[in-house]
């Protein structure tokens, strides 16, 4: 889609990058994040309307540590640097940037040495807690530059040349422990970069609605429905955008919650009179599933199946040319990071493998969208709450918490106190306040006594997390009571059950999924 106005993040491998670009979204300016690896002229060509420099683990001291060319400078730009892009501006515009005695790690009181638009509005005492996360600090700063603050520990702790519209911050405003960080933030795109608070999901919407029909033409699209809020959204939007020339296909794998199949084709049929083709293969994953237990395995098995099921039904379909995927800007961003390409890339990943196969091309019309705002949208389409507020589910859904083997009889027993959580989490408003919250039915039986005799039976672990983005993720601090009716109604209501366990275990070290 065409933007007017462009923020550029460029990345140097901070854990905070993402939220810089959140926070500047928030504020109604689109932003895009590019490694700082990316050529002059490449950054040129993406017109930018203002670059924030990123934060970075590296050392501006150190011989290979990762720069831009100055003459970015010289553009006439608002620029902002960030921590390591603080360091960055000064070591290449002749300032003097020295290692720490110690690294500064966590919350620091910042006081105002100067006035500067960015304090616009930020605190009347002069002073308020930040965010420090550095070992280099600046000594000097550069020719033209003016110390903005300072900390107990550091002189510059921030500077401004206003006069050339460069900006740096040693501190991070895009956290929120930074106290007013997202209004300095908007300070530096609307005082400082003069830009207009124009980036709505109203305008993303009216956009693709424009540009899809001119990109796809009379040509066909084939959308793999999941019932997720990501597949969703696509298949609603194109619907809207090219009509009938839209086939869904929703596939039925047999590892898919209670009723979940049927309530989201049922509406999203009667609502939007989307052009679905609803596939039943239960027999066939579960039979590819027999005995598997690794759970690399288990995604293989349901992906591989999964791409022959999708490819048979969509043959059917004459003058197909188009593959809808929902790709989101997480993942876009993570093919591209500084950091490198991800190792290993989740065997569920969408419909992975299908254009080589099929030699379809891709349709990503969510490819710039963070999750809040693919909800967003949703909301802007009339897409009810029970599908906008879906709690998230993995592609190769129940066979990965159903730890170990796959069976009907496993599978049923997970649905059942699946059920029961979700059923609960709805009844005390707590669905719609977590994340994520799931049961994972454990390999392993336990004793227990249930009336007057012994049991040996299965054991129900929960898990709900609180997140913005999955990234990270910390354990929900359910009330006891709360937790306390999920458990008695699994272990009375499902039968083969005998104890009920709350995982409390935060992202990271561990993982949302159990596997």
């Amino acid at each position: 889609m065409l933007i007017q106005e462009k923020v550029v993040i460029l990345d140097f491998g901070s854990q905070y990058t993402q939220l810089i670009a959140r926070r500047t979204r928030e504020s109604g300016v689109y932003s895009e994040i590019h490694p700082c690896t990316i050529p002059t002229e490449s950054l040129k060509a993406l017109q930018p309307s203002a670059i924030i420099l990123s934060g970075g683990p590296a050392s501006v001291t150190s011989p290979d540590s990762p720069a831009i060319d100055p003459e970015i400078f010289s553009w006439g730009l608002p620029v902002l640097g960030i921590c390591y892009g603080m360091q960055l501006m000064a070591h290449l515009l002749g300032g003097k940037v020295a290692p720490s005695l110690d690294r500064e790690y966590g919350r620091s009181e910042l006081s105002f040495a100067a006035q500067c638009p960015l304090w616009t509005g930020v605190s009347d005492r002069g002073c308020l807690t930040v965010w420090m996360s550095h070992g280099d600090h600046v000594l000097a700063p550069p020719p033209g530059f003016t110390v903005m603050a300072r900390t107990q520990s550091i002189e510059i702790a921030a500077m401004a040349d206003m006069d050339r519209r460069m900006y740096a911050l040693q501190f991070h405003p895009e956290v929120a422990h930074t106290e007013e960080g997202d209004e300095i933030l908007r300070n530096f795109l609307f005082q400082v970069a003069g830009l207009k608070s124009s980036w709505t999901m109203s305008s993303f919407v009216d956009s693709m609605l424009h540009s899809l029909p001119a990109q796809i033409g009379d040509d066909k699209v084939v959308c793999g429905l999941s019932g997720g809020i990501d597949s969703t959204v696509v298949a609603v939007l194109l619907n809207k955008a090219i009509g009938k020339n839209l086939h869904c296909i929703f596939v039925d794998n047999g590892l898919l919650r209670a009723g979940e199949g049927e309530e989201v084709i049922g509406y999203l049929r009667q609502h939007f009179d989307l052009n679905l083709h609803y596939i039943k293969a239960q027999d066939r994953f579960l039979s590819r599933l027999q005995g598997l237990e690794d759970p690399e395995q288990k995604r293989k098995a349901i992906g591989y199946t999964f791409i022959e099921v999708f490819e048979e039904e969509a043959r059917k379909i004459s003058g197909v040319k188009y593959l809808a995927q929902g790709t989101l800007y997480p993942d876009v961003i993570e093919s591209v990071s500084f950091k490198g390409p991800s190792a290993v890339i989740k065997s569920h990943h969408n419909v992975g493998g299908l254009p080589e196969k099929m030699n379809l091309a891709l349709v990503e019309p969510l490819r710039e969208l963070f999750k809040d705002e693919v909800r967003k949208v949703a909301q802007e389409l009339g897409l009810p709450d029970f599908i906008v507020w879906r709690h998230p589910f993995p592609g190769p859904g129940l066979a990965i918490r159903v730890i170990g083997e796959i069976t009907d009889a496993r599978l049923e027993i997970l649905r059942q106190a699946d059920k029961i959580v979700q059923h609960e989490l709805m009844a005390s408003n707590w669905y719609y306040k977590v994340w994520q919250g799931f049961a994972v039915l454990l390999p392993l039986k336990t004793v227990g006594v249930m009336g007057d005799e012994r049991t040996y039976e299965h054991v129900i672990a929960l898990r709900i997390v609180d997140s913005i983005d999955a990234m990270t993720a910390d354990w929900s601090r359910i009330p006891t009571e709360i937790l306390g009716r999920i458990s008695n109604r699994i272990i009375n209501e499902v039968k083969g059950v005998n104890r009920v366990v709350y995982d409390i275990s935060s992202k990271p070290p561990s993982t949302i999924e159990w596997e």
